[in-house]
């Protein structure tokens, strides 16, 4: 039997008190498994009458398993036994953490980076199948992995028909053209899921049922949350989850997540895009924060932030004062979290379904991909590193001339209640190391830090950069690649591609007022060497240097 358990204190258990018995009375656990559209008022209706599936995926899914098991033993049987996930934000962060959970391997590529894409490629081609996964099925990001894919086993004599298996939304243009082309198989995913409350449909299922996670065992434990959470109780899990959300007064909308042994391999990733692009729109919504249980965050008592610790159901831990602690299997979490979601959504008045803001940064990347404008100068150049900004007045970087001082001087234009986001368009997998630098800026600037590798943050943090409150400051890094690669029958490279999407994000950021610090590592490892270094540099001065 499922298990989950919830504790909070401070303003997360006083929100419980405002908001569970209102939230009891309204029946709003069982209209949300009803589909009532009419719970996010008025301007959400059309859209939340078309994204509310996700409230019976556990059961509807079952549907899937024979499929997906059949599919994985006969793709076994051939030797083929390496799956590939090609798929963006909700696409990739559900199968990676299902995966990663239970132990089996995955490769999720969801980079345009042409270093992760080339060693993605070259990795046990001869045993490998591809999962092409979008929702909308024009995905630019995957359409360009497959590209690939299919030009490489083609070229090593592989049928690569028999090594792609697609998972779209019925009637996409993926579903037609991976039918006409004669893929390997195509999995339907329900049309009524949007993509980062996914997890339990096809898109999670597939990738990580044809790796070998098991599914079944998911889909059961999502199952029987979904039972308690459709109680009208002031105890559900659920109610009191997104209460403490979207209900603190005043709004603690900086939420640090913090996994203290929960056995779900990268949950607070896949939470963090599941709630900054379900709230972050209309100026409102919350930021999630993913910290270690010793970040500055965690400890620094600031009036803005609510620490949520992620713990195993047999843990006995101490709450500190404005925390939340919860306890629950996978399959559980993804239910509750979703449900959780949607309930903080009423509280703060917004849609909880749509993403308004997401399309700005593609449609600045493709414009820059047809227009290939020129490069803007550096501002100055430290050592393998050209330092600019994307702000028309950059008056906050004047008087920089080192690393270290840019770094100091946009650190300097956080507000009280700002938040500073670091976005790596780099090879994730070679570079993870980087991501180090969180704690230390979070150190250096004393506010809340996330930390994105692009252009995968786009499909989900993205939408709160644009449409939350607008309090971010913006530190974006990218590098020149080695080596290039040529995308099969378009007109630009992988290189030309990330480099076009860090920039349309970084001109939309900039026109919304934002402060957005660019580095460009000219030489890659050198250039990585030389910010760790000055991130540590700074994270030892004394904080009133």
């Amino acid at each position: 039997m499922t298990s989950l358990a919830f504790a909070a204190t401070g303003a997360a258990q006083e929100a419980g008190s405002t908001f569970l018995l209102t939230l009891a009375a309204d029946q709003v656990a069982s209209r949300i498994f009803a589909k009532d559209a009419t719970l996010w008022g008025p301007d959400a209706e059309a859209e939340s009458a078309i994204r509310l599936g996700w409230v019976e995926a556990p059961e509807v899914s079952a549907a899937l398993l024979e499929g997906i098991t059949a599919l994985r033993d006969e793709l076994r049987g051939e030797g083929i036994n390496h799956i590939v996930l090609c798929g963006m934000g909700g696409s990739s962060l559900a199968p990676e953490v299902i995966t990663a959970t239970a132990g089996v391997e995955l490769t999720v590529l969801d980079s345009t980076d042409p270093d992760q894409v080339r060693a993605a490629v070259s990795d046990r081609l001869g045993s490998t199948a591809i999962v092409v996964s979008s929702k909308s099925g024009s995905t630019l990001e995957t359409d360009s992995q497959r590209r690939i894919f299919e030009q490489e086993f083609t070229a090593a004599g592989i049928d690569a028909k028999s090594r792609i298996v697609i998972v779209t939304d019925p009637g996409s243009p993926l579903d037609t053209s991976a039918r006409e082309a004669g893929y390997r198989k195509v999995f339907n995913a329900d049309p009524n899921v949007g993509g980062r409350y996914s997890g339990l449909t096809a898109f999670g299922l597939v990738p990580s049922g044809l790796a070998g996670a098991d599914i079944a065992a998911l889909l059961d434990s999502a199952e029987e949350a979904a039972e308690m959470l459709r109680d009208d109780d002031v105890d559900n899990v659920g109610l009191r989850l997104g209460a403490a959300l979207g209900g603190t007064k005043p709004l603690r909308n900086k939420i640090v997540i913090v996994d203290e042994g929960s056995g779900m391999v990268g949950f607070a990733d896949w939470a963090e895009q599941l709630l900054a692009e379900s709230t972050g729109k209309s100026g409102t919504g919350v930021l999630p924060v993913v910290a270690q249980p010793h970040s500055p965050e965690v400890t620094a008592g600031a009036p803005d932030v609510l620490v949520v610790r992620l713990i195993a159901g047999d843990a006995d831990v101490e709450l500190r004062e404005n925390e939340v602690s919860i306890a629950g299997s996978l399959g559980a979490q993804m239910m509750v979290w979703e449900f959780a979601t949607a309930v903080a959504g009423r509280l703060l008045g917004i849609n909880p379904f749509d993403q308004p803001d997401v399309e700005a940064a593609k449609t600045a990347a493709r414009g820059l991909l047809d227009a290939t404008p020129a490069a803007t100068p550096a501002l100055f150049t430290d050592g393998a590193i050209e330092v600019r900004t994307a702000n028309d007045d950059a008056g906050w970087l004047a008087g920089a001339a080192t690393l270290g001082e840019a770094l100091t001087a946009l650190s300097g234009t956080l507000a009280e209640d700002g938040y500073l986001s670091v976005q790596m368009y780099l090879d994730r997998l070679a570079h993870a190391p980087l991501a180090a630098i969180r704690d230390e800026l979070a150190q250096v600037t004393q506010r809340p830090v996330t930390f994105g590798w692009g252009p995968r943050f786009l499909h989900s943090t993205g939408q709160f950069h644009k449409g939350g409150p607008a309090v971010g400051v913006f530190l974006q890094v990218t590098g020149t690649a080695a080596q290039d690669l040529a995308i099969p029958e378009r007109p630009f490279s992988f290189a030309e591609l990330i480099a076009a999407q860090a920039a349309g994000d970084a001109a939309v950021l900039a026109a919304h007022g934002r402060p957005v610090l660019r580095l460009h590592l000219t030489d890659v490892a050198a250039g990585v060497a030389q910010l760790k270094q000055a991130a540590a540099a700074l994270a030892a001065r004394p904080l009133d240097a």
